[in-house]
Formats: C-alpha cells, structure tokens, sequence
C-alpha cells in the first residue's frame, strides 16, 4: 500500500522505505491511513481560530471559525434574574443563551425565525445554555444574569459545537472584565469546555464533521467536555445504522484527544485579549 503525499508529508512516513514490505499497512493505524475530502485524517480536527473583540460594545465577543462554519458569539450581562427566581430560595445569578441562523448563512436562504423559533433552534440554545452553566458556580455572581448569544454567519457542519467552544472564550472574557471593573467580586467560572462532532461512517470514527460528512454519516454525536476531561453532555443519533456500546466509547476517546488542541487556543485566545487576567 501506498501512502499518498499529505499522508507523507504529515506523518513522515516514505513508502519507498518499505518497498516489497506487506506490513507496512500496519505503521499506521486505519484512522490516520484514510484521508477524507479536505486532506485530513479521520481523528483531525478542522482548522479552528478565535478573533476576540469582534464586535465593540458587548462585554465579551469572540469570532469563532471552523472550517467554513462562523459563528459569533457575544456575552453580555443584565442586573437581576429571571422572574422564576426572584425568591430567597435563589441567592444567585444565571445564565441564558440563543442561537440563531443568519438568512444567508446557508446555501438557501433561511427565514428568520423570532418570534416562533423552530424546535433544532430551541434544542440548540438549551444545550449551549446547559453546558456553560455546568462549569458555573452562579451563587458567586448573585442578581447577575450572562446572556449569550450565538449567531451563525456562515454553517458548514458543528455549527452548535463552535456555539460552545467560541462563547466559552467570550464568556471567560467577560468574566475577566467584570472582575477587573469590580462589578464580580469573584470567579464564577470553576472551568472550562469545548465541544466536538464526531460521525461513524463504515465503523470508522471522523472527528469534527462537516456538512457534507454530518450529512452521509451512519451515526453522528455532539460531545461536551471540560478542560479536565469529564463530559457534560453527548447527544448521538443512529442516522442509518445502530452503534454499539464500543464504538461510542471509540468516539469519546477520539473527541477527547481531539479537543486537547481546541482547550489550547481556547486559552492562548483569553490570553492574548486579557493578558493581565488570564
């Protein structure tokens, strides 16, 4: 068998080396010998970047892009809670979250939806909501609720995956300010998250989907992780065929190695924009 160029050039690897050897297949695992459509292996993750400041008044913005899928996430913060809490039962803040799709973000045009959100829209917002809370100690930031938003300006596949990797950065941003100006007399935020695709096509694993691969997909899931490796949440659907027990565990081992790179530039991006905080 023989590598091809990208397969060479990443891994190092020159078949000529092995010339006449039947077990060269066996370097390398099945994972890293197949490339997909985009010249990457099966357990490599997208390109992702983080712009902070992407926008100028909100107390924390980030750009985030992966791949061709942008999204934008703001955070910003208003005194008091919702009318639910309003209680003595509730000595502390709370957090919220939207999402939406931007009309052109698509390859047809999508309507917008408030008032009348679709069910994916509000399936979305409540797992963006529920997986920054889950690293939250809002008893420490009392009468105060961070309201999130996440707005898709371009989707190609992972769009509610960017969602919480790129509004964990804007939230930690806006944490640190907060603190700064003495609004936050302490860190609610006890850790940090990312979120990964990861799809089984033909038993084999593909880490951070896009369209076309979320589309063709036998199985694919959404996994939530924090910086220390616990898992918040796994969404899986069986598309076109049933999984096992095993190939889910094969799929949090590839997210978890996956997302090691992601907890990276989440963290240089905090750094670079709040250097005297981080």
């Amino acid at each position: 068998m023989t590598a091809d160029w990208t397969s060479q050039k990443r891994w190092g690897i020159f078949p000529e080396l092995f010339a006449g050897s039947p077990s060269f297949t066996f370097f390398l695992s099945r994972e890293y010998l197949t490339m997909r459509q985009d010249g990457r292996s099966n357990s490599e993750l997208r390109k992702l970047s983080f712009t902070t400041d992407f926008t100028a008044y909100a107390s924390g913005s980030v750009l985030v892009e992966t791949g061709n899928t942008r999204v934008l996430c703001t955070v910003c913060t208003d005194d008091g809670v919702p009318p639910w809490m309003r209680s003595v039962r509730y000595q502390q803040g709370w957090l919220t979250a939207e999402y939406s799709m931007l009309p052109g973000s698509t390859h047809v045009r999508s309507r917008r939806e408030r008032p009348n959100i679709s069910g994916r829209t509000q399936e979305i917002q409540r797992l963006i909501g529920r997986s920054l809370r889950g690293i939250m100690d809002l008893k420490k930031c009392p009468d105060m609720t961070f309201q999130i938003d996440c707005d898709v300006l371009q989707a190609d596949g992972g769009t509610r995956t960017a969602a919480i990797t790129g509004a964990w950065v804007a939230l930690r941003i806006a944490v640190n300010r907060l603190m700064k100006s003495g609004k936050l007399k302490k860190d609610p935020i006890i850790g940090g998250i990312a979120a990964v695709s990861v799809g089984i096509r033909e038993d084999q694993i593909l880490l951070d989907l896009d369209y076309a691969e979320d589309s063709s997909a036998d199985t694919d899931m959404n996994i939530v992780m924090s910086h220390s490796g616990q898992i918040l949440e796994i969404q899986g659907t069986a598309e076109k065929a049933a999984f096992t027990k095993e190939q889910i565990i094969r799929a949090i081992d590839v997210a978890e190695s996956g997302l090691q790179r992601s907890f990276e530039l989440q963290l240089e991006a905090v750094r670079q924009c709040c250097p005297q905080t981080s």
